[in-house]
């Protein structure tokens, strides 16, 4: 009986050894793809053109909170004291709108950059697991993170990815 049971034992320990060896590793530099994808280009012009608009409406802003400043310091001295303390409540209030607006624009870029690099980048997913998938590798790595101290060469997925891309080199 405990002969059988060191069998069962053993050959269910193989099994659970055959089972992860079968698994296959590979890994990809997943920044050095994107840079390689075709629309790149339409990406920055896109992305610069909206931080154009921003920027140009930011200095409108910031002309006008200077050129109101610079008047109210020219006439300040000949202000009635109501005068003097509307035109400091408009010049503060300027500024805070231009503040909030630093604060919108900054968060309105990052949401405009997510827009337009998330297809190319669900892309270039699609394409990992298509090409893992076709050549049975259970995880593919990304090996820009830094985490992979060595792999071979045979496991990087790139030229397959590519290929699968239409990315020539």
């Amino acid at each position: 009986m405990k002969s059988l049971i060191k069998v069962l034992l053993f050959v269910g320990l193989m099994f659970s050894f055959t089972g992860l060896s079968a698994q296959k590793f590979g890994h990809i530099d997943f920044a050095k793809l994107y840079s390689l994808m075709p629309g790149q280009d339409t990406i920055r012009e896109k992305y610069q053109q909206y931080a154009n608009g921003l920027r140009a409406q930011m200095e409108a802003m910031q002309t006008e909170w200077e050129s109101k400043l610079a008047d109210y310091q020219s006439k300040s001295s000949t202000m009635t004291d109501l005068i003097r303390r509307t035109k400091e409540k408009e010049l503060q209030d300027l500024q805070a709108r231009i503040e909030a607006f630093q604060q919108q624009a900054s968060q309105d870029l990052q949401a405009k950059e997510a827009e337009l690099t998330t297809p190319l980048i669900e892309r270039a997913k699609k394409a990992i697991q298509d090409v893992a998938k076709e050549n049975g590798y259970s995880y593919i790595f990304n090996s820009a993170e830094g985490l992979l101290l060595y792999s071979p060469p045979a496991d990087d997925i790139l030229p397959l990815v590519k290929k699968k891309l239409g990315i020539k080199d």
